[in-house]
């Protein structure tokens, strides 16, 4: 994550079922379902303002770190959070193996 994104706190916005940040008054969200112990993670969206900046990066990651925190597993439906772990492998340990995907990780 970019230096510039670090102190942004996440924010779990239960009312729209999304984590998201604001920069620069503009945010950058992963809409999700919570389980009793997964967080299926559907959709990641940036606002066009933001776009090339690193922000949606920055979001999975915060929202990553979320799940990893609280003990959760990952259910990686959204293509780009599939992506980042793909390309980033250490985070398959919070995905839930019974995930359809986790081979392809």
């Amino acid at each position: 994550m970019k230096p510039e994104f670090e102190n942004i706190p996440l924010q779990k916005n239960e009312t729209f079922k999304r984590f998201e940040i604001t920069v620069d008054g503009h945010l950058a969200f992963i809409n999700y379902g919570e389980f009793d112990r997964q967080i299926a993670l559907v959709h990641t969206q940036a606002a066009p303002e933001l776009k090339g900046t690193g922000a949606a990066t920055a979001v999975v990651e915060k929202t990553l770190t979320f799940i990893k925190e609280n003990g959760k597993l990952l259910l990686p439906y959204c293509p780009y959070v599939f992506a980042y772990i793909k390309k980033h492998p250490q985070w398959k340990s919070i995905v839930d193996p019974a995930f359809v995907g986790y081979a392809n990780l």
